[in-house]
């Protein structure tokens, strides 16, 4: 699949509230076309240079419009993080069974709604990752084709700025992924059966789950394109396959008992 139909059908499958942030790749590529197509556009020209200077101009403003949008959501995840443990806490400290007021019914209820919100945390983290790793990509095959139509020489020196921008590192997103299904694996034991896991897969296909492996398979398809690395190559992906994030779902859909 060419990238502009992988990013507008990962665009279609996004959050509706995030589907404004994603590279304005059908407009950047237009002008590129645009700007090669025009013989007053020669390289080294004065207008030439006029335009490249528009032309990084846009640039600048998709990559602060990234930027905006991935820091905002990373301190709202962060917040979320430590209110999620909060809540643990609270549950296990005044229903668990040792708890202030022991209450088996009272504390599987509230732990099952703590652990479908982990598990939709955890997809929306992953969907963040996505939003950088596929983004990051088109503005590399924008630039690949600018250089490529025009003789210019923006690529390498604007992805090497690109590398060092907040979207594009994602430590600290990646590490609180982790420690979501840390939280899982130690609070919330997967029970395995037959009723409950029917149960539990027509639960996983509704809300963020379908998002969060469509993801997934994207970030796994750009790394697939290039059998070779270079440097403006992602680096490897560093998070569970489509496989672990189903038994992620589905365990949130099982009820505790």
């Amino acid at each position: 699949m060419k990238f502009g139909k992988r990013l507008k059908k990962q665009i279609q499958e996004s959050l509706p509230e995030w589907r404004d942030n994603y590279l304005s790749y059908k407009e950047m590529k237009k002008l590129v076309k645009l700007i090669s197509g025009s013989p007053m556009f020669m390289n080294g020209s004065l207008e030439y240079g006029k335009v490249e200077a528009e032309f990084v101009y846009l640039l600048n403003n998709e990559i602060e419009k990234f930027n905006g949008f991935f820091m905002e959501k990373e301190e709202d995840f962060i917040i979320l993080h430590e209110e999620l443990q909060q809540r643990i806490k609270g549950v296990v400290e005044l229903w668990g069974p040792n708890g202030t007021q022991p209450s088996k019914v009272d504390y599987n209820e509230e732990m099952a709604k703590i652990r479908r919100a982990i598990v939709d945390f955890h997809g929306e983290m992953v969907l963040l990752v996505n939003y950088s790793n596929i983004n990051y990509t088109g503005l590399a095959k924008i630039l690949k084709k600018y250089d490529k139509r025009t003789g210019g020489l923006l690529r390498l020196p604007f992805i090497q700025k690109v590398l060092e921008q907040p979207f594009f590192t994602t430590d600290l997103i990646s590490k609180l992924v982790k420690e979501c299904e840390r939280i899982i694996d130690n609070v919330f034991p997967v029970v395995e059966e037959a009723e409950q896991a029917k149960e539990a897969i027509i639960v996983a296909e509704e809300g963020i789950f379908r998002n969060t492996v469509s993801a997934l398979l994207t970030m796994q398809e750009i790394r697939k394109v290039s059998s070779t690395q270079s440097p403006f190559s992602l680096p490897p992906l560093n998070f569970p396959d489509s496989d672990l994030i189903i038994s992620l779902q589905l365990n949130a859909a099982v009820p505790i008992v």
